[in-house]
């Protein structure tokens, strides 16, 4: 059993310590432990060029155009049973390092394109996707800030574990925490983290969340889409539909229990969305060949081109 720990911070700063801090709990718990500081890695944006979806859907396995240190890192998280990452928060939210990341997840490590990848690759004799990406995972999330502008960032990184489908077991934020390594109440709570992890990766297929329940009762997300004439709401992480309604003083998300298969962490609400990208991708395709859409592309290309520095 094998517990990787990931920190987006400064080296050797808080968010190397509270990472650290799990790992030495996880490790008192049996499990064999490695860290990683993103900041020794070379990672690129992704461009959008959906070389890894032509090449899952088309047989020829999961690949990435870009040449840098991010199929090292991936290798070490598919090689890890349980994940705990650490990131500092920018903005209220997640470090652009580490949207960085989510972007290259996805849609390259979703599980749904990845099992439909897999089928078409049995059916047709093409590349088997690595079946690591098709196993269960469990992660953890630290995130640490320096004042109380906090409010989207565990919806940030619960985004990063959607895509693959692995198991969130706690996502914790820390606000006013630029001295969290004389803090010893939070330092305890990163122990109980790496705890937590230890256990929900000796046992995957039973592992649950054990983080502070949110508004969200599928997903514990607090972000919401609100609609400003009703009080329809749509969960910013998983998706669900429902309503917002205020239930002894307190606020509710309440939606009708078909909402789940459609849901963005369900592997049904996956292939809904496959589906979805699929035909959308088909009416692009078609409207490509009109004389119309050329005329267009011209037009826009002609009209002005883009500076950039010298080099």
């Amino acid at each position: 059993m094998k517990v990787l720990g990931i920190s987006f911070g400064t080296r050797n700063g808080n968010n190397d310590a509270m990472c650290k801090q799990a790992l030495m709990a996880a490790k008192e718990n049996g499990a064999e432990i490695e860290f990683i500081n993103m900041q020794n890695l070379h990672i690129e944006h992704c461009t959008g060029c959906i070389a890894c979806v032509k090449g899952i859907f088309s047989g020829k396995g999961n690949f990435c155009a870009l040449n840098d240190d991010f199929g090292w890192l991936l290798d070490k998280m598919l090689d890890a049973d349980g994940i705990v990452i650490s990131v500092p928060i920018f903005e209220k939210g997640a470090t652009g390092l580490f949207r960085t990341i989510t972007d290259r997840f996805g849609p390259r490590m979703d599980r749904g394109s990845n099992t439909i990848g897999a089928m078409i690759a049995k059916e047709h004799g093409g590349k088997e996707i690595d079946p690591r990406i098709l196993q269960d995972r469990v992660i953890s999330y630290m995130c640490i800030g320096g004042s109380d502008w906090a409010t989207r960032v565990q919806c940030d990184t619960a985004m990063q574990a959607l895509t693959p489908l692995w198991k969130v077991i706690d996502n914790e934020y820390f606000m006013w925490s630029k001295g969290i390594m004389m803090d010893d109440e939070k330092l305890a709570r990163a122990t109980q983290i790496g705890k937590n992890i230890a256990e929900a990766a000796a046992d995957i297929e039973n592992a649950q969340y054990q983080g502070e329940e949110g508004v969200c009762p599928h997903c514990h997300c607090r972000n919401f889409f609100l609609d400003n004439s009703s009080t329809k709401a749509i969960c910013c992480l998983c998706g669900i539909e429902g309503n917002i309604e205020i239930v002894d003083g307190a606020v509710k998300f309440v939606f009708p229990e078909e909402q789940i298969k459609h849901a963005h962490d369900t592997l049904s609400g996956k292939f809904i969305h496959c589906d979805d990208i699929q035909e959308n991708e088909g009416k692009l395709t078609a409207s490509k060949s009109s004389d119309e859409y050329k005329r267009r592309k011209k037009m826009y290309m002609d009209f002005i081109q883009s500076s950039k520095p010298e080099r």
